[in-house]
C-alpha cells in the first residue's frame, strides 16, 4: 500500500495535477483507485473523490461535523453542477486547458470547476496530526522555501498574513511560477493559479480553504486560529512531491 501510495503521489503530480484532472476525476488505474480508496462511476465525466481519511481524522483541529458538510455537501455540489455546466460546453474538459481560458468561461463553469478542483488537492494535502511530533517542510522543498524567505517561520507568517487579508471567500496558495520560484499568492472564490485571470499563475503545491464552511461550525469568526491550526495538518510529503514534479516540468 505504502508502493501504491508513493505511485499515486507521483501521478497526481499536477499538468501539475494532470492525474487530478485525468486520473482522480476521470478514468483511473487500478493502483489508483486502491490508494485512493474510492469507488469510481462512469455515469458522470466528474466525480465526488472519498476523503483519503476518516472524517474525524483532522480533529481536533478541523472537526468531523465540519469536514462532512465541506466534502459531502458543498464539494458534492460543485461537482454536480460542474457536471452540468459541461453538458453544454463544447470546449476541452482537461482542467489546464479549460483553467487557462476562465476569463471566457461562464461563471458556472469557472466556479464549479474550480471548486471541484481547488477541493480535492485541498483533502489531498492535508493528513492527520502526529501526535507531539512537529509537522515541518523537509527535503528540496524545505530548502527552497529557506532559500527564497530566510526561514520557515517567515514564510508560515508570510503566508498567514496573505490569508488573513483575503476579503469574502477565497484561496490562499503557495506555487511553483513558470520560472521555477515559490511564490504566495490569493484568489477570490474558487478561482486558482491555474488560471489566466489569477494575479500569481503557476504550480499549486500548497492549498488553503478560507471560505467560512471551512472553519465556522469550530472557529467563528476566529480565522486566524484556523489558519494557524492548519498548519499542523498540512501534507508535506504530498507538497514536497508537487514540488519535485512541478520542478522537474
Amino acid at each position: 500500500m505504502k508502493e501504491q501510495r508513493r505511485d499515486f503521489l507521483k501521478k497526481t503530480a499536477l499538468f501539475g495535477l494532470t492525474a487530478l484532472g485525468s486520473q482522480v476525476f476521470g478514468k483511473v488505474d487500478e493502483k489508483a483507485l486502491n490508494a485512493w480508496g474510492s469507488e469510481f462511476q462512469e455515469k458522470e465525466p466528474f466525480l465526488l473523490p472519498e476523503l483519503p481519511y476518516a472524517y474525524d481524522a483532522l480533529e481536533p483541529y478541523i472537526d468531523k461535523e465540519t469536514m462532512v458538510l465541506h466534502h459531502d455537501k458543498h464539494h458534492k455540489a460543485y461537482v454536480d453542477n460542474f457536471n452540468k455546466a459541461l453538458k453544454t460546453y463544447s470546449g476541452s474538459h482537461d482542467f489546464k486547458e479549460l483553467f487557462a481560458t476562465a476569463s471566457a468561461l461562464s461563471p458556472a463553469l469557472r466556479n464549479n470547476g474550480g471548486g471541484h478542483f481547488n477541493h480535492s488537492l485541498f483533502w489531498m494535502l492535508m493528513r492527520a496530526p502526529k501526535e507531539g511530533a512537529a509537522n515541518e517542510a523537509s527535503g528540496a522543498l524545505y530548502a527552497a522555501l529557506k532559500t527564497m524567505y530566510g526561514n520557515t517561520e517567515t514564510f508560515r507568517k508570510e503566508f498567514n498574513e496573505q490569508a488573513l487579508k483575503i476579503f469574502g471567500s477565497g484561496w490562499c496558495w503557495l506555487v511553483v511560477t513558470a520560472d521555477k520560484q515559490l511564490k504566495i499568492g490569493v484568489t477570490s472564490n474558487q478561482d486558482n493559479p491555474l488560471m489566466d485571470v489569477s494575479v500569481v499563475k503557476g504550480t499549486p503545491i500548497l492549498a488553503l480553504d478560507v471560505w467560512e464552511h471551512a472553519y465556522y461550525l469550530k472557529y467563528q469568526n476566529k480565522r486566524a486560529d484556523y489558519i494557524q491550526n492548519w498548519w499542523k495538518l498540512v501534507n508535506w510529503p504530498m507538497a514536497e512531491q508537487l514540488y519535485m514534479d512541478a520542478m522537474a516540468g
